[in-house]
């Protein structure tokens, strides 16, 4: 089994930043009632006032004005489809798995097209909650131990932060450029380690 992260590495951009952005368009009232809210947070979580998963749920929280989600998401993949990246489209294999921190319900409907599995983000969009874990970091090597997958033979991410999971991989890639170019995964340095650390930590991809 391969597994991958999707924005930014199979993807790019983030898809449910690119996705709000199409429902505010379509939307306009999100405009004006949640941005300007993620704006607020997002200032806070810079400031370490306010932990990730916060921060996610007040970005996920679009979702829930959003009352004809199903047809906007189906249009918003037809339209961007296109996006993911030439190269694992000539390696996809029927086993691959997608894990990700976006939402479960803008990561199905692509992962069911690809005809490949996935894990992401359970949000419950119409009661604005998480049904489990923000699936970032740790949380997903947690989640393929616990539930007993097969060996990971490579795994492929953007972001350093993934490196707990990298390490449960036979071979580990880090996929850079926007979703284009992949190089093997850096060598836990010391001063390595420093950047997944603060990456984990901050959310935000520094590139080596």
């Amino acid at each position: 089994m391969n597994a991958y992260d999707f924005d930014d590495t199979i993807f790019h951009p983030d898809s449910a930043i690119l996705f709000a952005v199409w429902c505010a368009n379509r939307h306009p009232k999100i405009w004006f009632t949640f941005f300007p809210k993620i704006m607020k947070n997002l200032v806070r979580y810079k400031k370490g006032k306010l932990p990730r998963y916060k921060l996610e749920r007040t970005f996920f929280s679009y979702l829930t004005q959003v009352d004809d989600f199903d047809e906007q998401i189906e249009a918003f993949w037809d339209k961007y489809e296109s996006r993911i990246s030439k190269w694992y489209l000539e390696q996809k294999r029927p086993d691959d798995l997608i894990i990700s921190a976006s939402p479960s319900c803008i990561i199905k409907p692509i992962a069911e097209r690809l005809g490949v599995n996935y894990v992401a983000t359970e949000y419950d969009k119409e009661y604005d909650v998480f049904v489990d874990n923000l699936m970032y970091a740790k949380e997903k090597a947690k989640y393929i131990i616990d539930h007993d997958f097969p060996v990971i033979e490579n795994f492929y991410s953007d972001s350093l932060s993934d490196t707990p999971i990298a390490l449960l991989a036979e071979k580990a890639h880090l996929v850079t450029d926007n979703a284009q170019t992949v190089t093997d995964w850096p060598k836990l340095d010391v001063e390595t380690l420093k950047v997944v650390r603060k990456e984990i930590n901050t959310g935000w991809n520094i590139h080596l």
